[in-house]
């Protein structure tokens, strides 16, 4: 029997701002632009017959994919798989710098067994994130879904799970940028690329 590949649309949520002024893995709220790039994302969607819209649980995902949804008239569900990755022992730690920096560095030079402190190293956000997006895919054969969750899982895992189409590459994610792929036969590939207005 043939198999049609689902399109799957993976987008970073809008912009967001933080009630606490140190790191945790839950906050974010979309700020006025963040709405204004999640509308945006739905308007560049319309006419793609998005069948249904998937989130992390993260607030500033889940925001982005309601106000996409209400406009292209689909439903949200959430998985807890998207999220972003955990910040570990950094939980609690103010937000002046970035310690993520240089292990998202060392994982994007293929390090993929170094662990941020307390939280997970990049091979299992990629094991969690192949998971999640396989059943989504699966689950839609024939049809285009959309994806929201987070710029660190999507930037990891569109690297180390997607074989690139001629002319592709993937980019730094903009807020309610979006990664067009398929999970065919011989694995996950990376179709498209769209940046916002």
């Amino acid at each position: 029997m043939l198999h049609c590949p689902a399109t799957v649309l993976l987008a970073r949520h809008g912009q967001a701002a933080y009630e606490a002024t140190t790191w945790s893995d839950e906050g974010g709220s979309l700020t006025r632009e963040g709405r204004a790039q999640a509308r945006s994302l739905a308007d560049r969607l319309h006419g793609r017959r998005v069948a249904q819209i998937y989130a992390s649980t993260m607030a500033r995902a889940v925001q982005t994919a309601e106000i996409a949804a209400a406009r292209l008239g689909v439903d949200v569900t959430t998985r807890v798989g998207l999220q972003e990755f955990a910040v570990g022992d950094h939980y609690a730690v103010e937000r002046d710098t970035d310690p993520f920096a240089e292990t998202f560095a060392r994982w994007l030079d293929d390090d993929l067994s170094l662990r941020v402190p307390g939280g997970e190293t990049a091979d299992e956000v990629i094991a969690r994130a192949n998971s999640v997006l396989q059943d989504i895919a699966d689950a839609h054969p024939g049809e285009t879904v959309l994806v929201v969750a987070h710029g660190g899982i999507l930037t990891i895992a569109i690297r180390n799970l997607m074989t690139f189409e001629p002319g592709v590459r993937p980019k730094q994610f903009a807020n309610c940028a979006f990664a067009e792929t398929e999970l065919r036969g011989d694995g996950w590939r990376l179709t498209g690329w769209s940046d916002p207005d």
